[in-house]
């Protein structure tokens, strides 16, 4: 594989970091606590997963990429000292080394003509770059030398982009950008995509938090969703309560220059008199995206 992103854009997320975590016992250490098969990680495949609560509610969530002896973690930089704490209290005798990376930086590539199997990573000069492993439509993660960052996205045939234009994207594809999206303490993986996001493994042991994922899925519990909006008037703040007929219905999260997220009760979506503030919202159906018969 040789990604090559001609006609694509890029742009450096500040709101991401990442932790180093090192030692022999790195993916083991990792497979006791995460939602996704840490066995697949590698030189050529990242993965996404999360950090839940011993009840199966989200605290983190974040992308896994290996590169030389050592998994980078790509998460929410504002949080993760927090990350850091909780990976630190589960280490116990484990032979793993857990450290922030400032001297690294995250950017997201989008807009290229053709991307390959989401997860799928090569090395970027002294980095990795991958396929978004939540979907490729998203595009590429790069994770460089964040002196080298521009200069080897150029290299590659990527020209400087926006975060407006690459936020817009995500929102309607209808994908969750960690805690702007998810409450923490609250939301479910399987309310937000993480199924069909490539975000959990049912055949792998158990983590953090198993029981009631598994339980959610096979006892079809799902009665919400997080959905991509069409917002007709003012943008609501995130937390707005979401109407129907003047009945709560669901909740607003992230929006930005018309589209938004929601999380929505199934048996609202499709209805034409959904209502957050003064807005119309409007939701539509990502093409990824299963719902129970």
């Amino acid at each position: 594989m040789n990604l090559a992103f001609a006609g694509a854009k890029f742009v450096v997320l500040e709101d991401r970091g990442v932790l180093a975590i090192g030692g022999p016992d790195r993916a083991s250490f990792l497979q006791g606590l995460v939602s996704n098969d840490a066995a697949k990680i590698g030189p050529g495949r990242a993965i996404y997963a999360a950090l839940l609560t011993a009840q199966g509610k989200y605290l983190h969530d974040f992308m896994l990429v290996e590169i030389g002896e050592t998994i980078w973690l790509d998460g929410e930089a504002a949080r993760l000292a927090d990350l850091k704490r909780r990976l630190t209290m589960y280490r116990l005798r484990s032979k793993v080394t857990i450290d922030e990376r400032p001297d690294l930086a995250v950017a997201a590539i989008y807009g290229g003509d053709v991307w390959g199997e989401p997860g799928a990573a090569e090395p970027l000069g002294e980095g990795v770059v991958f396929v978004d492993p939540r979907l490729a439509a998203l595009g590429a993660r790069a994770i460089p030398p964040r002196e080298q960052t521009g200069d080897a996205l150029r290299d590659k045939g990527a020209t400087p982009g926006d975060f407006a234009e690459y936020d817009r994207l995500r929102l309607g594809l209808g994908v969750p950008d960690g805690s702007r999206d998810l409450v923490l303490d609250k939301s479910i993986l399987l309310e937000s995509g993480f199924e069909e996001l490539h975000g959990v493994d049912w055949e792998k042991g158990c983590y953090i938090g198993q029981e009631l994922t598994a339980r959610t899925k096979y006892r079809g519990l799902i009665k919400k969703r997080l959905f991509p909006v069409r917002i007709d008037g003012p943008a609501p703040e995130p937390g707005t309560i979401v109407t129907l007929d003047g009945q709560e219905a669901g909740e607003m999260r992230s929006s930005r220059d018309g589209t938004g997220l929601a999380l929505l009760r199934l048996e609202a979506v499709g209805k034409n008199r959904l209502m957050a503030g003064d807005a119309r919202i409007v939701p539509t159906m990502p093409g990824w995206m299963r719902l129970p018969e």
